[in-house]
């Protein structure tokens, strides 16, 4: 029996399912992943298996002449990478058990942002480490989606 990973966007709208083992597991530097997650790099997961979509679907962008990007149209979640009809690669930051999925392929690698080869230089900082996130910690309510599947989950917002 594979293993099974779900996940889905921040807010809840759109969750999914699929089958182990991953296929591929990469980050990517391009340009134009960068701009679609809004950070320095896209890290994504493949799988052979079709992914099942268990509550809702991604709204598609096409980015490309080949590729369509899906993300949720009410939280704007980065979901998937597309080329063609084939199965879309997820982003792996949307699945529930994050950690499980490590990459192991670096695209265009050229496009990598400096801070990309410094990460362990930098000053670390625990969350709630000062008195202002503390307090904020203290009071802040999520909306966000839990970590896992859940029949009464309502999305919020």
């Amino acid at each position: 029996m594979s293993e099974s990973f779900s996940g889905g966007c921040q807010c809840g709208a759109v969750r999914f399912r699929v089958e182990g083992p991953v296929h591929h597991a990469s980050i990517c530097n391009c340009r134009m992943c960068q701009k679609a997650f809004g950070n320095l790099m896209a890290p994504f997961a493949s799988f052979k298996s079709p992914v099942e979509w268990t509550r809702g679907k991604p709204t598609l962008f096409r980015s490309s002449q080949a590729v369509q990007r899906g993300f949720c149209n009410k939280c704007g979640t980065p979901l998937t990478y597309q080329v063609g009809d084939g199965n879309p690669a997820l982003a792996i930051g949307a699945f529930d058990r994050v950690n499980e999925i490590v990459p192991t392929i670096e695209f265009a690698r050229e496009n990598r942002h400096p801070v990309m080869d410094n990460l362990d230089t930098l000053t670390p900082e625990d969350l709630g480490s000062t008195d202002e996130e503390r307090n904020m910690l203290a009071i802040l309510k999520s909306f966000q989606h839990p970590d896992r599947d859940t029949d009464n989950w309502q999305p919020q917002g």
